[in-house]
């Protein structure tokens, strides 16, 4: 869930001149459905909110990115088991320590494997992407598992500027981020087959799509670091999820001017918004510990410019941190709620309450793959889920 650090933001136009806000509405041949439908998650338990994962599918010393594919599978299955609502994956490129590159691939594979669980991208980084191809790939995934996709859209990367350029084969690359409204309105257009007629694209086709008959569309919904994203998806009537397990300075102002600069649209009647929690619950507070700690130095080491495969546990309880380093650990592992299984549920239920947040999408950015497996089912147990 990343946006960049940009602020403000305007309504999306595709440049026609016609004024029909993006996300208003569904185009012809495709499924009317209440707002919030496909949207809104169900309580379950007594999580105060419904509950989600995001996987990056990390990437561990010792383990392989098919072993780490694997995991996302087995996680995924846990988490449709025990009642979690929705199961997103992100886009990262070039990292070692992380295997989702291709959402859209790794979503295909998860619709085959599971029956019931909302599956969506955490998010596609659109600026990497012609709109065109994303609306062609999610049209795709919703005809192999209806009414189960979610089209989360960012406006960053998911990478580094050498390997965003490689990606967009530019070196501007201030404009894909620039132009990122546009993009959006371009793609719910193809998403909906709704140019107008005249436009240079009104005979162009996303298929699979309303052009082959009745179909349903994913919902869109915007992800964001700080206000841009925020303020835009408001204005657009559109869900919002907000990166709060690495931006979590941001968090209140942004949901605060999402809400204020929320207006009412055909997906939404009022706001809803998700926020990624960064959470690893143990069956004790040692172990928790020593799995966060693995993943604050692989974020140290990306913050710094050397990215790698998440260390073990035993590597970073052995590095010898800098003052300055042991600084950004600490801070980065205040946002981590870790422990035992009541104090991870005490400290999500304090940061609902904090933040008024609609769902809680859970990520663990951890060197071990059953950690992680564990702590979902540890966290569930907390919460009472089926």
């Amino acid at each position: 869930m990343n946006e960049g650090n940009a602020t403000g933001g305007s309504a999306a136009s595709d440049g026609t001149g016609d004024g029909t806000r993006a996300g208003a509405g569904n185009g012809a041949g495709y499924t009317e459905h209440g707002p919030g439908d496909g949207i809104r998650g169900e309580t379950r338990g007594s999580a105060p909110v419904p509950l989600s994962v995001l996987d990056l599918a990390n990437v561990g010393t010792g383990f392989t990115s098919r072993d780490a594919l694997l995991a996302t599978v087995e996680t995924a299955r846990l988490a449709e088991r025990r009642g979690f609502t929705r199961y997103w994956v992100a886009e990262h490129h070039s990292m070692p320590g992380v295997a989702s590159s291709s959402p859209a691939v790794i979503l295909s594979h998860l619709a085959a494997r599971t029956d019931r669980i909302r599956l969506g991208s955490g998010g596609v980084m659109l600026p990497n992407h012609a709109p065109l191809v994303v609306a062609e790939q999610f049209g795709t995934l919703e005809a192999l598992a209806p009414g189960r996709v979610d089209l989360g859209l960012g406006r960053a990367p998911g990478t580094d500027g050498a390997t965003a350029a490689a990606l967009r084969r530019t070196d501007h690359l201030r404009e894909g981020a620039d132009e990122f409204p546009q993009q959006l309105a371009e793609l719910i257009r193809f998403l909906d087959g709704s140019f107008p007629d005249g436009h240079r694209y009104s005979r162009i086709h996303a298929v699979p799509g309303p052009v082959q008959g009745e179909v349903s569309r994913p919902p869109v919904w915007l992800l964001g670091s700080s206000g841009f994203s925020a303020e835009l998806a408001g204005r657009l009537g559109l869900p919002f999820a907000f990166a709060h397990h690495f931006s979590s300075r941001n968090t209140l102002p942004a949901l605060d001017l999402y809400r204020e600069s929320f207006t009412p649209s055909a997906v939404l009647d009022e706001p809803y918004a998700l926020i990624g929690a960064a959470a690893l619950a143990a069956d004790d507070e040692a172990q928790a510990r020593r799995q966060v700690l693995s993943g604050a130095l692989a974020m140290l080491r990306l913050r710094t410019g050397r990215p790698g495969l998440v260390p073990t546990p035993e590597e970073a309880e052995a590095y010898p941190f800098s003052s300055a380093e042991r600084d950004f650990v600490d801070s980065w592992l205040a946002n981590v709620t870790h422990g035992t299984p009541d104090a991870v549920r005490d400290g999500l239920d304090a940061l609902v309450k904090r933040t008024g947040a609609d769902e809680l999408m859970l990520t663990a950015n951890v060197h071990t793959p059953a950690a992680r497996v564990r702590s979902y089912e540890l966290i569930a147990d907390a919460y009472e889920l089926p």
